[in-house]
């Protein structure tokens, strides 16, 4: 598989990587045991990379990884479509979102994404493509998913900060596009 090193925000690692022979599943783990086995200083092999347990019927776990059997205190999230999947390691603290997209979105894809866009100018590819990946980040850092609907996130006129109104929380938002991927990374602050 092949994998890039993201450019992303301080005590944030993300990694891009595509194959369309390897699962996603396996490139999720391998890109998320390459990250955290650079950030230990621990050989690869000694990562190992599972799902947490999911908690209710709808809850979508998240990768947890380990080394000789102790969990490691980092938190991972990850983000696929299609044969691409990027994976974003940091402090457990730090809340983090990721959406990945393709540069050239499908018809069904374009309908969803104006329907539910705050756009006025919907009919620029660029602006709704860099919409609708600040909004799904956002809906990731959350934690509540789908369980949120996409209009109502709502993003600062700069599209650098994000946020759900029922919640006090704002996210950063950082473009990791790289090549055809449209990549976004919401963040937030770690607690003082």
């Amino acid at each position: 598989m092949q994998s890039v090193l993201l450019d992303t925000p301080a005590g944030i690692t993300a990694r891009l990587g595509w194959d369309p022979k390897i699962p996603e599943h396996d490139r999720k783990r391998a890109l998320a045991r390459e990250i955290v086995s650079a950030q230990l200083g621990v050989d690869p092999k000694a990562v190992r990379v599972e799902r947490e347990a999911p908690g209710t019927f709808g809850f979508h776990t998240q990768l947890v990884a380990e080394v000789e059997g102790r969990e490691v205190p980092l938190r991972i999230r990850n983000a696929n479509f299609r044969a691409a999947t990027v994976v974003a390691v940091a402090d457990p603290a730090i809340p983090l979102g990721l959406d990945l997209r393709d540069a050239h979105p499908d018809e069904p894809t374009l309908h969803q994404m104006k329907r539910h866009s705050h756009l006025l100018e919907e009919d620029d590819l660029g602006k709704l493509l860099a919409h609708w990946t600040r909004v799904q980040a956002v809906r990731d850092a959350d934690g509540r998913g789908a369980r949120v609907a996409a209009d109502h996130v709502r993003l600062d006129s700069p599209q650098t900060k994000g946020w759900i109104p029922d919640r006090r929380v704002y996210y950063q938002l950082a473009d990791l596009s790289r090549d055809s991927w449209i990549i976004t990374l919401a963040y937030g602050a770690a607690p003082a």
